[in-house]
């Protein structure tokens, strides 16, 4: 199972943030990405530690031939297409493609993270790494994937969430809003 988490907080040409992830989703297939099935759309809470606007959050189970490194190299090749400039580490973006899982693929990241990690395209890391510390990840996995397991601790989805909102109470889904059925 290959899993892509989306998200947009800025207009594109295609309209607000939830249009331009639905022109994503059509426009993959020219890139040799196709989508099997997708959760529903969320707004969410920026995550910066500056003033933004809220974001529309899903996640995508996807198909390719693609190799995984390729496959990353596609997924920013969209973000271009779709506007995407990286000026400032998780500043507002018009599209951002996350892989979050390679059919279990584990490949551990070979550069800084957090803030040392620079604003430029990120490098594979597998399974992505900030799945178990994101509600706006976790909620629209859950819903879409519910038989993935994490392919290092070996627990779902639902659990991963579980487990963050016991470490972080309300706050880790606070503002999470169903914006679509799936």
């Amino acid at each position: 199972m290959i899993l892509v988490g989306m998200g947009a907080n800025l207009p594109t040409a295609h309209g607000d943030p939830l249009a331009t992830l639905h022109a994503a989703i059509e426009a993959m297939p020219s890139f040799g990405v196709d989508v099997v099935r997708r959760s529903s759309f969320y707004r969410t809470p920026a995550m910066a530690a500056y003033a933004q606007p809220p974001y529309v959050n899903a996640v995508i189970v996807v198909e390719s031939a693609l190799p995984a490194e390729e496959l990353l190299q596609t997924l920013h090749r969209i973000e271009s297409h779709f506007g995407r400039v990286r000026l400032v580490r998780w500043g507002e973006r018009t599209l951002d493609l996350d892989l979050l899982d390679y059919g279990g693929v584990v490949r551990p990241s070979q550069h800084p993270q957090g803030l040392q990690a620079g604003t430029g395209p990120i490098p594979l890391c597998l399974p992505h790494p900030g799945i178990c510390e994101r509600g706006f990840v976790l909620v629209p996995l859950a819903e879409v994937a519910p038989e993935w397991r994490h392919p290092v601790n070996g627990e779902g989805a639902a659990a991963l969430l579980g487990r963050l909102i016991a470490d972080q109470g309300e706050a880790a889904t606070a503002g999470i809003e169903r914006l679509t059925p799936g």
